[in-house]
């Protein structure tokens, strides 16, 4: 099993229920478990700023997918929560599920960038991610999420808000029968 981070975000359609919506279905993933995930963080958005704020959190997996099969079920747990692509870059969304770190991977192709290619300078996913983290936290590149969190520019707009409060337990544990 491959611990995974996962980074989420919101901005359209009630985005903390979609980041639910989205835990929730993080749960009912194939040979996978949510081991816990963060605190939701209000951001400000990035590219056209004619956009609600963001709501942003991670989430630590394990699984035994690989980084392509788990990257196809994340994209249609998008596409189930009314996620369209668009040639729009950084612009509105119902949900943004991304892989930020899969094990101690790196991985670069076509398709998939791992660890994540600008984690290092959004606090909205080093904040929710360390969060999840040991202090001593190094990511498969080398770098440590300590200096990640210290060189990344300030968001003097992001806002913890809560810890969402989801029970996990009756979906990884197949022997309760409640």
């Amino acid at each position: 099993m491959e611990q995974v981070y996962i980074g989420l975000g919101s901005n359209l359609a009630a985005p903390e229920q979609q980041l639910d919506a989205a835990l929730m279905a993080l749960i009912q993933l194939p040979q996978t478990s949510l081991v816990r995930s963060s605190a939701y963080y209000s951001s400000a958005p990035l590219g056209p700023a004619d956009q609600p704020r963001y709501t942003n959190a991670a989430a630590l997996l394990e699984t035994s997918l690989t980084a392509h099969q788990l990257l196809d079920q994340l994209q249609s747990i998008e596409l189930n929560q009314g996620r369209q692509r668009k040639a729009e870059r950084w612009g509105p969304r119902t949900l943004d599920l991304d892989i930020l770190l899969f094990g101690k991977r790196i991985i670069s192709d076509e398709r998939l960038c791992v660890p994540h290619y600008h984690m290092h300078a959004r606090p909205f996913v080093l904040l929710p991610l360390a969060e999840l983290c040991p202090a001593d936290f190094q990511l498969p590149d080398g770098r440590w999420l300590k200096d990640l969190l210290s060189s990344c520019p300030v968001d003097p707009t992001l806002q913890r808000l809560h810890t969402p409060q989801l029970s996990t337990t009756q979906a990884v544990d197949p022997s309760r029968d409640d």
